[in-house]
């Protein structure tokens, strides 16, 4: 894995929370990717919100099967074990609290782990869909986000100012730039991405955030 940058960083970075036995839950677009990286010797279930438990890594193009496609309509595989089920068994993995972690894109993060990820004010959208429950049921919600808009304006803020998605749920947040763990006290920067410093990611977040004793890299 070395050498990776950007989104592939946060994916490889977002993977390694996995433990053997997981029941892990990916959003549409960057979680997705996670499945590339899973951390050799670890044997996880995924879990989609579309209905399968055993999703496996992204297929060649050329080597697709079109009745199997991921959350965001791109074509995915079951691994051998897999099940395909309807969206009742599907919330109720999630509701019932068994699934282990969820990898969720966002619009904003605070450091309060508040998380929006659904809609901007004024844009039409079909509705929040399963994020919310996801927030609400998983023990351990993992953000995978570019740290910084278009604009170049934090998207790790204070306080967000969008509709939120959960409240006080996010326990993660992995940026192409660094890793903060999310406390009762507030942001933890544990990893920087190589080439980055502390002062680095200070003038390009707007939240606030204590240093660890002890920064490691990621990779």
């Amino acid at each position: 894995m070395a050498g990776l940058t950007g989104r592939a960083l946060i994916a490889s970075r977002c993977a390694k929370f996995f433990k053997d036995g997981d029941f892990v839950n990916l959003g549409i677009g960057l979680p997705l990717m996670c499945v590339n990286y899973l951390p050799e010797g670890v044997d996880l279930w995924l879990e989609a919100e579309i209905g399968t438990v055993g999703s496996g890594p992204s297929p060649a193009w050329g080597e697709e099967d079109i009745d199997v496609i991921d959350a965001g309509g791109m074509p995915a595989t079951v691994i051998k074990g897999g099940s395909v089920y309807e969206h009742p068994t599907s919330f109720g993995f999630i509701r019932g609290g068994h699934i282990d972690a969820a990898v969720l894109g966002t619009l904003q993060v605070d450091q309060e782990g508040n998380i929006a990820n659904w809609t901007i004010p004024g844009k039409l959208v079909p509705g929040m869909g399963g994020a919310m429950d996801l927030c609400a049921g998983v023990k351990q919600i993992i953000v995978a986000t570019d740290h910084c808009e278009k604009s170049g304006a934090s998207k790790i803020l204070k306080k967000c100012t969008l509709p939120l998605t959960g409240s006080k749920c996010v326990t993660d947040i992995v940026t192409e730039r660094c890793y903060f763990k999310v406390t009762g006290d507030g942001l933890v920067l544990k990893e920087l991405a190589p080439g980055y410093t502390v002062e680095d990611i200070r003038a390009c977040t707007e939240a606030e955030f204590t240093v660890a004793e002890s920064v490691g890299v990621m990779e």
